[in-house]
This record gives C-alpha cells, structure tokens and sequence, in this order.
C-alpha cells in the first residue's frame, strides 16, 4: 500500500516499498532506533517484532510535505535517515520554523492515538527514508497486543504533556551543500577547509563533484543513490557535499540531500541573485534549508567587503567573510553551522570597562575563539576595535587616550555636554568602516527614547554605532539615526546578552544565540545612600565633602546620573546572568568610574581574574578553536 504525502502539487505518491536487501537492513535499524527509544523500549522482542512488521518504508523527496496542519491523524513517522521539519504560517504568512526530527526520532504519535487533528505542517528538509505507522495497522496491533501497546502509547501521551524529549544517545551526520555561485568561486577549497575543520572535532568527509558524481552515474533510481549517500552518512559526523554552479543534477541531488544550504562567491562578483540560486530557489523544500553565504578572500585580504549588498534579495541566515587557507576562518565557519559558536557581550562601566582587554587577553592565551562580539558603552567601543583587528595593547592606548581628551560644557538644553570632540574623535579612530565589513559580527546595544526599547546596531558607519552607545541621556545629546534618539544603552541593558541570546535560523537582525556567550560586567554594584539625619541633598552638602574629606559623603549629580541611567540594567541583572553560559564580573570596585589613567592596573585586574575563572571552566570549551 502507498500513502499520499503532500508534495509542491500536493500529490506525490511515494513507493510502497523498498528492496529486499533494503528492507532487512531497515528493519534492524528500526529494532535498534525502538530499543534505544524512551517509550518504545518497554516493549518485549515479541511485541516489538509484531511492531516493526506493521511499519512501512518509504523514501520521502526534499521538500515534500508529510503533515498539513489541521488533517486528519492517519498515521505516525519513524525518521530513518534524513531530516524533517516541524513549521508553520502565522497569520500575515511568514514561515514559523520550529523543532527538526532527525534520524531516532518518531512523530504524530500522540494525534493518531487521540484522533487529533494536525497541529502543524512537517515537511522533509531532505531526501528522508521514513518507516510509517498507519491507522489500520496500529488498530491491528491493539487488538493482538492491547496491554502492552497501551501501556506504551499511554506514556507517549503523557511525555507528550510533560514536553518530554526523546532520550537517545545517538549521532546524526549532518550535511552540508556548498554551491558556487559562478565558476572558480572557491566551492572545492571552502568544502575542504571546512572538512578540515570538522575532522578536529569529528569524523569529516568531502565529497568532491568527482566523487559525487561517481556515486549517481548511470543510477534511474535515485532512491538508490540516496541510500547510499545514507550508508555513508552513517558512518562519518559531517558530510560535505561539494555542487557546481550551475543547476545540474548533480547540484540539484547535493541539494536534496543537504541539511544546511553554502553558497560561495568571489567578492568581486555582482551581488545580484544568481542563476543557480534562482534554480534552486524552486525546488520544493528550499526554505526549510538553513542558507549561507560565504565570500571567499583571498588570503592577503586586509579588509572584507562590505556584506550588506549580497544579503538583498536573500534569506539568508548570515553572510561569512573568509580568507583562503585561513583555518582561523574556516573554524570559525564551522562553529556557526553546528551552533557552537563563542560570543562575547561586554558591558559598560567607564574606566571600569579597561578590563574587558584583561579577560580578551586571557581568553586569547586559553585559545576560545571570539566568534560574535556585542558591547555597550564602553564595552562598545572597546569591543568595536577588536572587531577591527586591533591589537589588544594598542586597543587600551587609544582608548585611553580617547577618553582623556575631554569634552566641552555647552548651553544645558539638550545635555550637559557638547559631544562635537567625542563624536570627532570616533569618526577619526574608525575611519569610516562599516559595521558589515568586518570579518567577525559585531553589535553596539544602545536605548532607543523613541520607541522604547533596546536597539541592536549592526548595520551603517561603526563611529555612529559606538557614539550611540556611548551618549548618556542628558550628559551626551542623543544620536539621531532614522529620526530615533539613540542613547546608552545602559537604562535599559548594560550588559547585552538577551540581544546576543536570540533563537537560531533568523536573519543577520537577530543574533544566533545558540553557542556559548561570555558575558563581562564591569559595572560594580555600589550602594548609593546618605545620613538618614540629612533632610535633602543639596550643593552646600557636595561643597563640604569637596573641601573637608572628613565630612559625610554625599552622591554628585555625576553619580546621581549614572545611577539613574543605570536603573533598568540593575533590575534584570539576575535575569541577563541567567541567559549568559558565562558570568564574569572583575573585581574592579577599587577604581572610579573617572580612573582612566589607571588603565593598565584595571586592565590586568580583569587578566588575572579571568585567568583565575577560566580555569574553573569545562575544558570542552577550549576545543571550540
């Protein structure tokens, strides 16, 4: 018997089964996926044979749709080989991607029991081999086998309730399509730096257009090729599946097979669509795929090109700077596909904030990559020449000297202080750089007075993102971008992880926050009180403490000020630590927040502190390099 899954024209029947040798090596694989299964691991040998005599295999094409929301309940899955995709529309059309199910995993189990309708759509993202339960089979198995089938799907109900996950100790090759966009754009070395890569942490194969077509040549029957692509994924971590730049069968089979979409480009390329894409792009499934782009440099590349061109008219989930022959680069690419990459969020806290360059220098000699970086204030701007490639010891010069440079009073309407030095300055220090030319991602938070909200910059000059973050409201005029005031961020989140922390698979607006972040708080927790006696503060009380030290101190309107600006930050601090992997908070609460002549003593505070805390840490971490 065949079942009907949706397909892009809604009636693609698959075939009612596969091979004889197929059939018996699916048949152990759905014994060992059961065994190995939470649920279906109750079951004794006699039941679960019955069971697995009542699955039918199928091969599912990429793209095809296997629920709809709103059917009826017909049947469960088993995920043999490939992958699925839970997803669905919101009520404007967007796409909702949620949860995959991957190889061991079973789904629609708990809509056939129940007779419920589809609570979402699940489409293959790939080339999927699925083994399938439907309802006169399982309606069979409860009349021969009725307690220990309802024992059984009595707790897959109740894991449902509970939002259980499935427990399976297994692995599950993921695989990747790097397609060139033109020919000689790189894909062969991007494909093997990143095999490269992988092979650090993991068993790795590239397989070249050669040996690709090797395995399809002369094959009708793609469900064959498949298969054994399927037995070779089954014996490496990550497969790489290098395609040619034009819409080819064997580029359109590295499609249909591939979990996550590589597009290469030379940079001086036109960044408009290309033909492959537009190709690929109508194929069923293509949206499902997670989409990549990367620009391969050459490897005396000072500087990327700017990014932003080549995002238009993508969905792209981010575009990826590389240099040939950089390893650097290519781990970093593979950090980002597997979501183990290292993001670094530092805070604000003025001259407090020199000792984000300690923990940088410490985390550089433990070897963790920096991958994503985000800043406020301070941490903003030091974060921003990182971001630069600028060596960490020039970085605290110039940022001291930066900050000594004074700024000037000015007629007390809009802020205390002119701004024109420091917004001057910064125009001078990164002379024009774009925040989507730098080789690794980079944000400046800062709080949005118009809309009320934390704004994360990414995109525009890099000066106007770090002026934003560092213009206190009422010290500093508000930066004007797109006829929203801009200030610091710090009212509302001095220490930015939530916007480092977003869901994966979003556009390059929203960080993935699915690695490790490293979050740097320099911002010390002072207690800001007077003499319960004093009746009011006043400029007589700051006069007194100014030429008698001995006299009661009372706060400024400097303290005054930053507390206020502060006043959000301090009260999601619990929560902003519960979102950071990592919390550090260097001892700092010995300097002012004016102390930037002591820059070098703060900035070895945060390195020996950091040493001290990393030390402590799961080693697992440093084998991020």
């Amino acid at each position: 018997m065949s079942h009907i899954i949706h397909g892009p024209d809604d009636t693609t029947t698959l075939p009612a089964a596969a091979g004889e040798e197929e059939a018996v090596d699916s048949t152990l694989r759905i014994k060992a996926i059961l065994r190995a299964s939470q649920v279906f691991s109750m079951l004794d040998d006699v039941v679960l044979d019955d069971l697995v005599q009542s699955l039918e295999i199928q091969h599912v094409r990429g793209g095809s749709n296997l629920f709809r929301e709103g059917d009826p309940s017909e049947f469960m899955i088993f995920v043999l080989s490939g992958r699925l995709r839970v997803w669905r529309r919101s009520p404007n059309g967007e796409m909702l991607l949620y949860n995959e199910i991957c190889p061991g995993d079973s789904v629609g189990e708990t809509g056939l029991i129940l007779q419920q309708k589809r609570t979402a759509d699940v489409s293959a993202v790939r080339d999927t081999t699925i083994a399938v339960l439907n309802r006169p089979s399982f309606e069979a198995l409860l009349r021969r086998q009725p307690i220990a089938l309802n024992r059984v799907f009595a707790q897959a109900i109740f894991n449902h309730l509970r939002h259980t996950p499935q427990a399976m100790e297994r692995k599950v090759a993921q695989t990747f399509a790097v397609i060139p966009l033109h020919p000689g754009a790189g894909a062969g070395d991007v494909a093997a730096g990143l095999a490269k890569a992988f092979a650090k942490q993991a068993r790795a194969r590239h397989l070249s257009c050669s040996m690709l077509r090797e395995v399809t040549h002369d094959r009708n029957d793609s469900n064959a090729a498949s298969e054994m692509l399927n037995q070779l994924e089954r014996q490496v971590d990550f497969l790489i599946y290098e395609a040619e730049a034009v819409g080819s069968a064997l580029t359109q089979h590295a499609f249909r097979q591939a979990d996550q979409l590589i597009f290469v480009a030379s940079p001086g390329e036109g960044t408009s669509v290309h033909e492959v894409e537009s190709l690929l792009g109508k194929e069923p499934g293509f949206s499902m795929k997670r989409q990549h782009l990367v620009l391969l440099h050459p490897a005396s590349a000072a500087d990327p090109v700017d990014c932003e061109p080549w995002l238009q008219g993508r969905t792209l989930e981010r575009v990826y700077p590389l240099r040939r022959g950089s390893d650097a680069d290519f781990a970093h690419l593979a950090r980002f596909l597997t979501g183990n990459a290292v993001g670094v969020v530092l805070g604000g806290g003025g001259a407090r904030g020199f000792a984000h360059i300690g923990v940088l220098r410490a985390l550089h000699e433990f070897n963790i990559p920096v991958d994503l970086l985000g800043g406020n204030s301070m941490g903003a701007l030091i974060g921003a020449q990182y971001a630069c490639g600028v060596p960490l010891d020039e970085i605290l010069n110039r940022t001291k000297q930066f900050a000594l440079g004074g700024e000037r009073p000015t007629l007390p309407l809009v802020s205390l202080l002119a701004g024109r030095r420091i917004e001057r300055d910064l125009e001078r220090m990164f002379e024009g750089v774009k925040m989507t030319a730098l080789w690794r991602p980079y944000f400046a938070a800062a709080c949005n007075l118009t809309r009320g909200c934390t704004t994360v910059q990414e995109r525009g000059p890099l000066w106007r993102a770090v002026l934003a973050s560092n213009s206190p409201a009422g010290l500093l005029p508000p930066v004007v971008h797109e006829g929203q005031l801009l200030v610091d961020g710090a009212i509302l989140d001095n220490v930015p992880v939530d916007a480092m922390r977003m869901r994966l698979g979003t556009p390059l607006e929203k960080r993935r926050g699915n690695g490790t972040i490293i979050a740097i708080d320099v911002d010390v927790r002072d207690e800001m009180g007077v003499d319960p006696a004093l009746p009011r503060l006043s400029a007589r009380h700051s006069l007194k403490r100014y030429f008698s030290p001995a006299a009661p101190s009372v706060p400024g309107i400097g303290d005054i000020l930053y507390r206020a600006s502060h006043i959000g930050s301090l009260h999601q601090r619990d929560r902003t630590m519960a979102l950071a992997d990592h919390y550090l908070e260097p001892p700092v609460s010995g300097f002012t927040l004016m102390d930037y002549k002591r820059a070098e003593e703060i900035a070895d505070t945060g390195y020996r502190y950091a040493r001290e805390k990393i030390e402590q840490w799961d080693r697992t971490i440093t084998s991020l390099r």
